[in-house]
C-alpha cells in the first residue's frame, strides 16, 4: 500500500527551477533511500513534503500525496497538525532540533501536549518510553539539558521525539553525518530497530553508499535536481543503468567479485 507518493514535482529557488520532476512512492514499512551528491535537491525535495521549504523556495508542480491527502493543498496551520505526529523528522544539525535552554523532557512533553489530549503522567510515561527505546538512560535524559548530552546522546534523543507519537513516516536527512563511524552506526540502528517495532516508512537522505546498501529496500539516485534512477536496492547495486549510478558504485574503494554478480560483495571501507 502506498503511503507517500510524489508526481512531477518541481521546485524553485527565486524562479529558478532546481529540482525538476520528481517522481517516487513509498510504502507503509519501506525504507526508501536518496543517494547523490551535495546539492542534488536530496534535502530540498525532503523538506517539501513536510512543508518546511525556506521561504525563497516554492513547489511550482506537481503532487505530494500522503494517503489520500495533497499535501502541497495544506495551509501551515494544516500541517502542523500532521507533522510530529504522522509525519517526522530526523535533521542532520541534532543540536539546533532542540531548544538549548529547555529541558529534553519539556521538550517532548510539549510536543505531545501539542498533538495529543493525555495527562501529564502519561505524556511522561511516553516520552521515558520513547527514551528507552532509542537505549538511553530515560530518567537522567528526560532531564537533562542538551548541553548536558554528548552528540550521539542528542541525536538519539532527538530520534526518540520524532518516533514517540509512532508516525507513518519519518524522513531522516543525513542523520549522522556529524558524528563519528562508531555512534553513527548505532544510530542507524536505533533507527532500524524502531521502523521494526512501529512499521513506519523511512525517508532516508545520504551520500553515505554503506548506510544506503545495508539498510534500504528501495534506493534513488539525485542528481543536480533531477531523480536518474530508481529501483529495488538489488537492481541499484547490482544492474545499474544510468552512468551517474555505475560512477556512484565505482567510486566503492573496493570490490570483490564472486563468479555470481548477485553475490557480490561490496566491501565498503
Amino acid at each position: 500500500m502506498s503511503l507517500l507518493t510524489i508526481r512531477h514535482l518541481d521546485i524553485s529557488f527565486r524562479d529558478k527551477p532546481i529540482v525538476r520532476n520528481i517522481n517516487f512512492t513509498v510504502r507503509q514499512g519501506e525504507w526508501l533511500t536518496l543517494i547523490g551528491e551535495s546539492g542534488s535537491g536530496k534535502s530540498i525535495t525532503a523538506s517539501a513534503i513536510g512543508g518546511l521549504l525556506p521561504k525563497e523556495m516554492r513547489i511550482t508542480a506537481g503532487r505530494i500525496l500522503f494517503g489520500n491527502k495533497d499535501l502541497t493543498c495544506l495551509s501551515d496551520k494544516e500541517y502542523r497538525k500532521i507533522r510530529g505526529k504522522e509525519i517526522s523528522y530526523v535533521f542532520q544539525d541534532y543540536q539546533n532540533s532542540l531548544t538549548p535552554f529547555m529541558k529534553i523532557g519539556k521538550q517532548m512533553d510539549e510536543m505531545i501536549q501539542a498533538h495529543c489530549s493525555f495527562n501529564k503522567k502519561e505524556r511522561r510515561e511516553i516520552a521515558l518510553q520513547a527514551l528507552e527505546d532509542v537505549q538511553l538512560p530515560a530518567k537522567r535524559v528526560y532531564d537533562s539539558y542538551p548541553f548536558q548530552l554528548s552528540g550521539g546522546q542528542l541525536q538519539r534523543a532527538s530520534i526518540a521525539m520524532a518516533v514517540m507519537l509512532n508516525p507513518k513516516l519519518l524522513i531522516a536527512d543525513e542523520p549522522t553525518t556529524a558524528l563519528d563511524s562508531i555512534t553513527a552506526a548505532h544510530v542507524l540502528e536505533v533507527i532500524a530497530n524502531i521502523q521494526a517495532s512501529i512499521n513506519c516508512a523511512i525517508l532516508f537522505i545520504t551520500h553515505d553508499l554503506r548506510q544506503a546498501r545495508k539498510y534500504s529496500d528501495a534506493i534513488a539516485v539525485m542528481k543536480q535536481g533531477e531523480i536518474v534512477e530508481i529501483g529495488t536496492k538489488e537492481n541499484i547495486i547490482y544492474h545499474p543503468c544510468h552512468p551517474y549510478t555505475k560512477q556512484l558504485w565505482n567510486a566503492v574503494p573496493l570490490i570483490r567479485r564472486s563468479s555470481s554478480a548477485k553475490e557480490t560483495d561490496l566491501i565498503l571501507k
